[in-house]
């Protein structure tokens, strides 16, 4: 894709269920508390990035282009 992407977890809302550490080991991981963090704050775009958000039950993962505000996910209405 060449595009890089900011990845964030709202920790607020995060509840620990692991879904994106397991839809992308190498983009998240889950703390000693059970909640998820990036591994880096700047990726790759990946699709397992972006299914790691998608899938998570409360949408506490945002994805924007690194360097802008532009969404990838979740999308602009």
């Amino acid at each position: 894709m060449g595009d890089r992407w900011q990845v964030e977890v709202d920790r607020g809302v995060c509840i620990g269920s692991g879904m994106c550490a397991a839809a992308a080991p190498d983009g998240f991981r889950l703390d000693t508390a059970r909640q998820s963090h990036p591994v880096a704050p700047e990726m790759d775009a990946d699709e397992r990035i972006l299914a790691a958000a998608e899938g998570c039950p409360v949408e506490a993962i945002t994805v924007t282009l690194a360097g802008s505000d532009e969404a990838v996910f979740p999308p602009e209405e």
